[in-house]
């Protein structure tokens, strides 16, 4: 199935395909499972189909797409500046991250000198 194809269909067509697919790909590894067949370029088809289905159902719930995608790299260069520089919440939580890592690293340090010593 082609993107182009899926973007031309209304969203109530997409949420109902989307939900033949689905089942579609429950029959087909319910099928899988019994034994029944082997096919999984088509288990693999119908992923993709899914995938692309929901992938223009979330541009449209956000509003981008092919005119929509233009505008938004139009836009990014005004944003950019603010965008590189992290903020607040982003520097304690990376903080808080290798505090963590830091930690935990020297408590196997001293778990494991326990181990050796206790081995001796």
């Amino acid at each position: 199935m082609e993107a182009e194809k899926i973007r031309n269909t209304t969203d109530v067509e997409l949420k109902h395909q989307e939900r033949e697919l689905n089942e579609q790909l429950f029959k087909l590894k319910f099928q899988m499972n019994m034994g029944q067949t082997e096919s999984l370029k088509k288990m693999r088809g119908l992923r993709k189909d899914i995938a692309r289905v929901k992938t223009i159902l979330r541009e449209r719930e956000l509003g981008i797409g092919r005119d929509g995608a233009s505008q938004r790299k139009a836009a990014a260069p005004a944003e950019a500046p603010a965008a590189t520089a992290p903020s607040a919440k982003e520097a304690a939580g990376k903080a808080a991250k290798t505090k963590t890592k830091t930690v935990a690293g020297k408590a196997r340090a001293v778990a494991s000198s326990k181990t050796r010593s206790e081995k001796k």
